[in-house]
């Protein structure tokens, strides 16, 4: 197995955060379906009281990417600041840093230490080209194992209304939909415990499949976490790529070193940089 590329994984995780590279929805006029009932309130509220209800997150992550034919993978170090910012420290050998990316609820940095280079982009200028909903609080919540709402902070009553419940068996479903008519399905078993999310493109070719697994109980917390989570990307059915996360020595509201220096000397590049690296451009 080959080791795992930062900026490859930053990239990776910032086509999640801004929508599918390469695929725009047209706007969706009038307003989406809204069922208001006394049951899918009642689920909802249910759901939200399994969540994680923290400060600070850390952990540390075995990573698989997987992008087309190849698999990389290394060990990163997860610190999370809830509602702040989102660091990942890519350490593929000996607990030697290579890369570190932060992602906070406006901007989005990441540096390169073995070619000693660095990337700083806001989110307002790179959502010129990929306009959607879908947040720095969302992604939060795909790596928490948390409900969320395209383009708002947290799920709270007032947003009730904006899911439509489905249920199959022991299964129930939450819909929802951004106004670029990305669809978002959220999977959960009869103990009202989060199993999976389902990004899909408005006419469906395109997907994300974000699903928990091992789900278990924390020390001094009340709450069960998953250990494992596979991200599937798919175009038209055909995967191509995803990740394999593994997560270790959990650790719940410590304090937590989120310094992100960067060294003077240090080569700024452009996220159009990173996206040529996909392909295997240096």
């Amino acid at each position: 197995m080959r080791r795992i590329n930062g900026m490859v994984l930053a990239c990776f995780l910032l086509v999640t955060l801004l929508g599918f590279y390469g695929c725009k929805s047209a706007k969706v006029s009038g307003d989406q379906e809204k069922v208001n009932t006394k049951e899918l309130k009642a689920f909802v509220a249910s759901m939200q009281e399994h969540e994680p209800a923290f400060r600070t997150f850390s952990a540390r992550l075995n990573v698989d990417l997987q992008m087309g034919d190849k698999t990389v993978g290394s060990r990163v170090e997860f610190k999370l600041v809830k509602d702040s910012a989102l660091q990942l420290s890519v350490q593929p050998f000996l607990g030697i840093e290579v890369f570190r990316m932060e992602l906070t609820p406006d901007s989005v940095k990441v540096m390169d230490r073995m070619n000693k280079r660095y990337m700083a982009e806001r989110y307002a200028a790179l959502k010129e080209e990929w306009p959607i909903d879908f947040n720095f609080y969302n992604l939060q919540a795909l790596f928490v194992h948390q409900l969320f709402l395209p383009g708002e902070q947290e799920v709270e009553g007032v947003h009730y209304d904006q899911f439509h419940l489905e249920r199959e068996g022991a299964i129930t479903r939450l819909h929802a939909r951004d106004r670029m008519d990305l669809r978002y399905c959220f999977e959960a078993n009869s103990d009202e415990q989060l199993l999976s999310t389902l990004i899909t493109e408005g006419n469906g070719r395109y997907s994300l499949l974000w699903k928990y697994l091992s789900l278990e109980s924390q020390p001094s917390v009340s709450w069960l976490f998953p250990l494992q989570m596979q991200v599937a990307f798919r175009d038209e059915g055909i995967r191509k790529g995803g990740m394999d996360i593994r997560f270790s020595r959990l650790q719940w509201n410590k304090a937590l070193n989120m310094d992100f220096s960067i060294p003077a000397k240090y080569k700024r590049i452009t996220f159009a940089d990173v996206l040529k690296m996909i392909g295997g451009n240096q």
